[in-house]
């Protein structure tokens, strides 16, 4: 029976290494550096998407608790109109201004994540999402889609970017 069960427990241990392997550094794509070089992009750890998940509650949840524990502590935010968040208690002060003058509600759609090691060898892992915002401006509904790139680095947000367009009517 110990046999029976050490064979198991490898069997286990073997099987989750072998998914891990199966999808590092497989290659999705490329970023272009400000050099002009093209880095591999690669398919991401899909802890990233669960940290990013969890952020994206806390939002509908409203819980700015949660969502400054999650912030890194050189936490930026790059807004579709050119906004420009710098630090937690910068994005905590937009939040509940925003949260209480337009109640927005994020549906997601999908989650993808990716990761680039830069020229100085540093180890970026990204996700990029997709979901549909409703949000009241001057009590008027409006749908719009969001795009965000965020940046996980040790279960923080350390940056994101959001990108956004009206929502058509047919979608």
């Amino acid at each position: 029976m110990r046999k029976y069960s050490l064979l198991i427990l490898l069997s286990i241990i073997f099987s989750c290494n072998y998914k891990e392997a199966r999808t590092k550094n497989i290659q999705i794509g490329v970023e272009i550096s400000d050099k002009g070089e093209q880095i591999s992009l690669n398919a991401g750890n899909m802890s990233t998407v669960s940290v990013w998940q969890k952020y994206i509650d806390a939002h509908n949840n409203r819980d700015i608790k949660t969502i400054k524990s999650m912030n890194a502590d050189e936490f930026k935010v790059y807004g579709p109109r050119g906004e420009f968040i710098d630090g937690s208690e910068a994005h905590e002060e937009f939040l509940l201004a925003w949260f209480s003058g337009n109640n927005p509600k994020w549906s997601p759609k999908y989650f993808i994540a990716n990761e680039v090691v830069d020229s100085e060898g540093n180890l970026m892992q990204w996700v990029t999402s997709c979901h549909d915002l409703t949000l009241f401006v001057d009590n008027v509904e409006l749908k719009v889609v969001q795009v965000h790139d965020a940046l996980i680095k040790g279960g923080k947000v350390q940056k994101f970017y959001v990108y956004e367009r009206i929502k058509n009517e047919n979608e």
